[in-house]
C-alpha cells in the first residue's frame, strides 16, 4: 500500500473523527468523501452472500440510498459482492448498457450520477463493499482510484479488527448498529419466515418482492407485518 496515500487515509479518518459520535466505519466514508471529491459514501456489509444493511455512511441520506439497494436486489454493491471486481458507473442517468432497471432511475432521482463499487476482501475473507457516490457524471481518475483502493483495503482492516473484538456469534456493536427502523424489518423477516415455514433469507426476499411490487418502501411493508395488518401468503 503507498505510504503517502495511507497517510492521506489516515490523517481524513482523524480530520473526521472530529465527530465523536462518528464510528470508525462513517470516518472511512467521510474520509472517501474528502479525498475523492464526494457527494457521500456508504458501506455495507454482507453476510451468506446476501446484502444485509448499511454498517457506515457519509451522511444520513446516502443510508436511504444504499437501502434502494437492499430493497430491490440490485445495484453497484450487490454486483461487486457477486463478481468480487470493482463496479464502475459513471453515468447513471444514461448508462450503456442499462444494468439496473430499477436501482438506475431511484438513484438518479435521489441525485446520484455516477457511482463506484469496491469490494472488501482480504484473500479469501470478504466483507462487504464500499460504495462511492457522485452528484456528477464522470470517471474516476487513475489517482482517484488508487485511492479508492486504499480506502477499500484500510475498510477491510477496520471491519475485522472491530469484529475481532466481537462475541464469535455475532457482529460487533458497531457493525450491527442499523437505523432504528431495521429493527421493524427484521422483526418482519423472523415473522414471515415463521408463517410460511421459510428461510429467514426467503422470508427477506418476500418482504423485498412485495414492497417493490406494490410501490411501497420496505420499512412500511415491514411494520404492516409487525402490525399484523399484512400476511405475506402463497407461493413465492
Amino acid at each position: 500500500m503507498p505510504t503517502g496515500r495511507l497517510s492521506a487515509v489516515l490523517r481524513a479518518m482523524a480530520e473526521a473523527g472530529a465527530d465523536d459520535a462518528a464510528s470508525p466505519v462513517d470516518r472511512i466514508c467521510a474520509a472517501a468523501v474528502a479525498l475523492l471529491s464526494l457527494s457521500g459514501a456508504g458501506l455495507s456489509l454482507m453476510v451468506d452472500g446476501q446484502l444485509r444493511g448499511t454498517a457506515g455512511v457519509s451522511d444520513p441520506g446516502i443510508a436511504a440510498v444504499q437501502e434502494l439497494q437492499l430493497m430491490l436486489g440490485e445495484g453497484p454493491c450487490v454486483d461487486a459482492w457477486e463478481s468480487s471486481a470493482p463496479v464502475m458507473e459513471p453515468e447513471l442517468a444514461d448508462p450503456v448498457p442499462v444494468r439496473w432497471p430499477a436501482f438506475g432511475p431511484a438513484g438518479v432521482t435521489a441525485g446520484i450520477r455516477a457511482v463506484f463499487a469496491l469490494p472488501l476482501h482480504v484473500g479469501a475473507i470478504r466483507v462487504g463493499v464500499l460504495v462511492l457516490y457522485r452528484d456528477r457524471a464522470g470517471a474516476l481518475t487513475a489517482d482517484e482510484l488508487v485511492d479508492g483502493l486504499v480506502l477499500a483495503d484500510v475498510a477491510v482492516h477496520t471491519v475485522l479488527g472491530l469484529q475481532a473484538g466481537a462475541p464469535a456469534d455475532g457482529l460487533h456493536e458497531l457493525l450491527a448498529k442499523a437505523p432504528p427502523h431495521w429493527a421493524e424489518v427484521h422483526q418482519a423477516t423472523g415473522m414471515v419466515s415463521a408463517q410460511l415455514d421459510v428461510s429467514l433469507d426467503e422470508a427477506f426476499v418476500r418482504l423485498r418482492g412485495h414492497a417493490f411490487a406494490e410501490g411501497l418502501d420496505l420499512r412500511v411493508v415491514a411494520r404492516e407485518v409487525v402490525e399484523r395488518r399484512l400476511r405475506l401468503e402463497g407461493p413465492a
